[in-house]
């Protein structure tokens, strides 16, 4: 995000992520895209414990790895990603008992939905579907039928990017009627995360802009560490 206030950086930001993420308050983080060596110190770094899920464009990794971690442009996303759970410990009916994921889609890449369910009985899913309508609706439509049959009666939250708006399409209502999952953020927005069968003590918000900015070590610009805002609710179960 370049111009007179960020700078477009060419250098591994893991320890930014890490540090933004330990500082936030939270319980359940729901991460896509995560380069998979990330993984791992971004569990340690939260007090989290972490369960990942391979997606795309890893079977390049024994030669992407290594630079990436020093000119990632040159990779992008060749490096690999992995879907990301990570559950913070210390807190009664945060322990993963158990960690499933399952395939949406192979073409024309790996989309997955992956899921934890913690000894409290919450089951938490998390995907990131295909890009255009028809393929992020399919896969979405995939991964609610997929984590509700795998939640049982359990209360069951389902979130990531949708590559979905829920102002266009009769995906959202389907997903209220069909699985009982609601509470989208608002009409413009992609990335989501639906309950069923526990209260919403909060709604769905995103956080503004400058919550995601780093100042960079090497001048007096700002790093903005991603390129979509994470949402937060707050769930009673």
């Amino acid at each position: 995000m370049p111009g007179d206030r960020y700078v477009r950086t060419n250098r591994d930001l893991s320890l930014e992520f890490r540090a933004l993420l330990a500082a936030a308050d939270w319980d359940v983080a729901l991460l896509q895209e995560v380069p998979p060596r990330w993984t791992g110190p971004l569990g340690d770094a939260t007090g989290a414990d972490h369960r990942a899920s391979r997606t795309s464009r890893n079977w390049m990794r024994p030669l992407t790895s290594l630079p990436a971690r020093y000119r990632p442009h040159l990779v992008g996303s060749w490096e690999g990603g992995a879907n990301l759970l990570l559950v913070r410990q210390g807190r009664p009916g945060t322990g993963i008992v158990e960690h499933r994921s399952a395939a949406l889609c192979h073409r024309p890449e790996r989309r997955v939905v992956s899921m934890v369910r913690l000894d409290g009985g919450l089951c938490v899913a998390n995907l990131h579907a295909g890009t255009g309508a028809d393929r992020a609706e399919r896969d979405v439509r995939r991964a609610a039928g997929i984590a509700t049959d795998w939640a049982g009666e359990n209360p069951l939250v389902l979130g990531g990017d949708f590559n979905l708006r829920p102002g266009t399409g009769r995906a959202f209502r389907d997903l209220s009627l069909d699985y009982g999952l609601a509470g989208f953020t608002d009409d413009r927005a992609i990335d989501h995360l639906l309950v069923r069968g526990a209260e919403r003590l909060d709604p769905v918000t995103a956080w503004p802009g400058d919550r995601r900015d780093v100042p960079d070590d090497h001048g007096e610009l700002l790093i903005r560490l991603s390129d979509h805002a994470p949402v937060v609710s707050r769930i009673s179960v």
